[in-house]
Order: C-alpha cells, then sequence, then structure tokens
C-alpha cells in the first residue's frame, strides 16, 4: 500500500525545490578545466556589443572551481569562461541553474545541467567547425595551383558557406524562443562580413526578435536584436527603393510629417511641375532663418509656377521640430522621422551637411547645384 504521508512529503519537497528555483536570483557553476591546476580563470559577462569582466578565480590543483552567477532583470544572461585571453566555454545561464563544465585549454568544451547552455553549446561547436574549414579552403587558395583548382575551391568556399548559412537559418526558425539564436544571428565569416549579410535577413532579424520579446520582455539581448531589426528592416526598404527609383529618376520617401501622416515626395512630384527636396536641421538659428527669409519669400512667388518643397528634419526631438514648424508658419510639406542622422533619407541621397538642397523637375533629380538663396532663385527661374 502506498505511503500517502511519504508521497506528500515527497509532493511538499519537489514544490519547494521549483519555488526556490524560481526565487533565487542567481546561477551556479561547476567547471573542471583539463590541463590547468591552480590557474586563474576569467569570467566574463555578455553586455550586449561588449564582454564585461565579471570576476576572476582560480582552479584547485586538479584545474576545478565552483562559481554563483548572480543574475538581473531579463535573464538568461551569456556568461564567457577565459584562461589567458582564450575563450574556453561559453555558456547561457538562468535562474537556478546548476551546470556543469568540462573544458581543455584548447577551446573543446561540454555543458550539462541546462538545455539552454548545452543547445548553446552544440551552436558554438558547429560554428568553430565551420569557421576551421572555411580558413583551410582559403589557406588551400592563397598556395596557388592551377585555375581549375582555384576555381574549385572557389566553389567549395561557396559550398561552405551556403550549407552553414542555410543551416543557420534552420535553427533560427525552429527555436523562435530560444535566446540561443542571437549569437547565431550575429556571426561572421571575417571581420565585417556577417554569415547573416543578405539585405532579404531582415526578416529573420526581425521574426526573432518578435518571438523573443514575448518569451524574454526584459532581455537587452532582445531589445538590442530587435534595434539591429528595425536598422536592416530600413536597409532592406531602402535596397527596394533604390531598385524602383530607375523608372522614376529620383529616390522616393515616404516619412511622417507635422500631423503623424506620412506622405511621399513622389505624391509631390507626380503633381508638381518642379520640387525642392531641402534637408535641414530645426536647431540651427540659420536655417530657421533661411526658412523666414528665402524659403517662405520664394515659395509664394513660384507655387503658382508649380512649385512645391519637401522639407526633411534631420532631427531626435520630433515635438522641438514641430514647434518649430508651428512657430515659423511654415505652409510646406514638413517631414521627420525622429531618426536623425540615422533616417534612411540620409542614406538615400548621400547628405553629409546641412543643409542640403536637391530639385526634381518633371519626375527626374536636376543636376543644378543648389547652395544658397542666389543659387535657388536661378535654378527655379531657369526651370518654371
Amino acid at each position: 500500500m502506498l505511503n500517502c504521508r511519504n508521497i506528500y512529503r515527497g509532493a511538499v519537497f519537489l514544490a519547494s525545490a521549483v519555488a526556490f528555483a524560481a526565487c533565487t536570483d542567481s546561477a551556479r557553476i561547476s567547471a573542471e578545466i583539463g590541463d590547468a591546476p591552480e590557474t586563474e580563470i576569467v569570467l566574463r559577462q555578455q553586455n550586449v556589443n561588449r564582454y564585461d569582466v565579471l570576476d576572476t578565480v582560480k582552479t584547485d590543483a586538479a584545474g576545478r572551481f565552483s562559481y554563483k552567477v548572480k543574475l538581473g532583470k531579463g535573464d538568461p544572461d551569456f556568461v564567457y569562461v577565459y584562461r589567458n585571453g582564450k575563450k574556453l566555454a561559453s555558456l547561457l545561464l538562468a535562474r537556478g541553474d546548476k551546470v556543469q563544465v568540462t573544458a581543455d585549454t584548447a577551446g573543446h568544451f561540454s555543458v550539462s545541467g541546462s538545455a539552454e547552455a548545452e543547445r548553446l553549446a552544440v551552436v558554438e561547436k558547429d560554428y568553430a567547425s565551420f569557421l576551421t574549414e572555411m580558413d583551410s579552403l582559403a589557406s588551400a587558395m592563397e598556395n596557388g595551383g592551377s585555375e581549375a583548382d582555384q576555381l574549385r575551391m572557389r566553389q567549395e568556399l561557396a559550398r561552405c558557406y551556403t550549407d552553414y548559412y542555410r543551416k543557420c537559418v534552420r535553427y533560427v526558425m525552429e527555436n523562435p524562443h530560444s535566446l540561443t539564436v542571437v549569437p547565431v544571428l550575429y556571426q561572421t565569416v571575417s571581420d565585417g562580413f556577417y554569415v547573416f549579410s543578405q539585405d532579404t535577413d531582415a526578416l529573420h532579424f526581425r521574426n526573432a526578435a518578435d518571438s523573443l520579446a514575448k518569451a524574454y520582455p526584459d532581455s537587452r539581448y532582445v531589445r538590442s536584436l530587435k534595434q539591429e531589426a528595425d536598422s536592416r528592416a530600413r536597409q532592406l526598404e531602402l535596397r527596394v527603393r533604390m531598385q524602383t527609383a530607375e523608372q522614376v529618376g529620383y529616390l522616393d520617401l515616404e516619412m511622417p510629417d507635422v500631423k503623424g501622416t506620412k506622405t511621399r515626395l513622389g505624391e509631390l512630384a507626380s503633381d508638381a511641375r518642379a520640387v525642392l527636396l531641402c534637408f535641414w536641421s530645426p536647431d540651427d538659428a540659420l536655417q530657421k532663418m533661411f526658412n523666414l527669409d528665402v524659403l517662405k519669400k520664394v515659395y509664394g512667388s513660384y507655387r503658382d509656377r508649380g512649385l512645391e518643397i519637401y522639407q526633411v528634419a534631420i532631427a531626435v526631438d520630433k515635438p522641438s521640430w514641430e514647434r518649430v514648424v508651428s512657430a515659423q508658419g511654415l505652409e510646406w510639406t514638413n517631414v521627420c522621422d525622429g531618426l536623425g542622422w540615422n533616417s534612411p533619407a540620409v542614406r538615400m541621397y548621400n547628405v553629409t551637411r546641412l543643409p542640403a538642397y536637391f530639385l526634381i523637375v518633371d519626375g527626374q533629380l536636376s543636376d543644378k547645384v543648389i547652395t544658397d538663396e542666389e543659387s535657388l532663385v536661378r535654378a527655379l527661374r531657369e526651370t518654371l
């Protein structure tokens, strides 16, 4: 016959253990580093785009050490084990985790005690194997060989990258709620060349950010991933617009006006004979004076002849910009996306200084150079 009292005690113990794991704000690492007796080990914690030193510990005579990692709001957290500047192990730790790490000084390691940490170990192993294969092929190409050999090795490099890229895409799609997809999305083949380097990879960043935000709403890694997703989405939009720009002769813009309504440059260009595209700073006193002393006068003189103005504010303080537009009584189209110099419009028109002016005439970007009142009036007189 079952002992009900023992069953009850077991249930209480299990519930207490679960509650303790949920309440504790730390994770425990127990590690054994081969060939590293009585050696200093540096633990580093990832802080989005940098690694902060968490602590320095010393192994015992058998190469073992134990450490408790305190985790803040928004866990899990990425923690790395280093020796003499070389990374020995990568861990993804959540509150209540008790992980066991076995590593050697060559960077080979295994983890147990946490499903996420074990998953990250597999990710790191696959990435290391990919880089080793790519380096081997690149070295073989540098050593020369016949044209046929060079062609074959280039094809092997392309195959190696493509196979690994597809594997990463599959991993990201199959693990939407695992933070281990974050390092996968940021992996590089070499300096400046990401595995996820295509414009359309913006979709993978967006989907991963949206899925992880539901599971880890307070994670700084997820917030950073969302920012990267937004940036890549803008780059994708820029590429699409540049492809379609060949049909109209200028790069179209769509940005919110002072009422928050998105307004397209193309709408003005299709109706007006000429559109003055103006980039400016609402914080600059001289540029505000130019609005009042020049643009308002020019707009009044040439509006009936077919002139429109599409004025883009390069600013991050949108309320301040709105107040300037209202105070100056600017009647033409004023837009601002609040991204400042990170605005896609800046890259699209290669704006490096303010103010900057472009004239669009009959749907084509004019080659007339406009720098001041005199050149503006001369261009409009010749055009209209």
